[in-house]
């Protein structure tokens, strides 16, 4: 298992533990927090520039307020995308299944 694979198997099982959660449940907070994550990340680099202050200035919370609404919007609009094409590809699946008798493999 390469370095990557076990520090996530560790952090699962850590979330586990801590969270007391199961199997799936697993994946949807990592996601989440990889979401996050990515979230904090891009809006504090392209929105935070004056470290001369503790103090975030106006246009730093803007900017940052801005990047996350812009970032939710987009995370939900390829998920709503996803759902759709997801959609499309299970009618035509049931489509094929009908059309054929038998059973979708």
């Amino acid at each position: 298992m390469n370095n990557e694979n076990s520090r996530s198997v560790s952090v699962k099982s850590a979330l586990r533990k801590y969270l007391n959660i199961t199997g799936g449940n697993v994946v949807v907070v990592m996601d989440f927090l990889t979401s996050y994550n990515k979230l904090s990340e891009l809006c504090f680099v392209d929105c935070v520039w004056d470290f001369t202050t503790r103090k975030v200035r106006d246009k730093e919370e803007k900017c940052a307020l801005n990047c996350m609404e812009k970032f939710l919007k987009m995370n939900q609009r390829i998920s709503q995308r996803f759902q759709e094409f997801q959609m499309i590809a299970n009618e035509n699946a049931m489509a094929a299944v009908q059309k054929t008798g038998g059973i979708a493999r």
